[in-house]
């Protein structure tokens, strides 16, 4: 898959996952995993490049003894949820056009 349209779905579903409540690395990886495979190593990254650009906000808290820090979605961030499922109806549109005519796609 194309590393650019990939890092924009895996955006997209770490955004989701902390749409509803805040969440941390772990818990995130967990609500994802049932969509999509994505390690730790791939999580943190999109956390800060998300974090940057203003998509989400981080705090740290107690938790057990240790610090744990909690992810929040920012308004941008929702509202780059919603672009994305617009953009949604136009990829769907090409894998259409891409897939004519194959077995099952007619």
């Amino acid at each position: 898959m194309d590393i650019q349209l990939k890092r924009g779905l895996l955006d997209a579903c770490v955004l989701a996952a902390i749409k509803e409540e805040d969440s941390y690395g772990y818990q995130i990886i967990k609500d994802i995993k049932p969509y999509v495979e994505i390690s730790e190593s791939t999580l943190y990254p999109i956390l800060r490049r998300l974090e940057k650009t203003g998509l989400l906000t981080v705090r740290t808290a107690e938790h057990s003894g240790r610090l744990r820090k909690y992810y929040h979605i920012t308004p941008l961030g929702l509202r780059r949820i919603d672009a994305f499922k617009e953009e949604w109806n136009e990829i769907l549109s090409i894998y259409k056009f891409v897939t004519r005519g194959d077995a099952g796609n007619e």
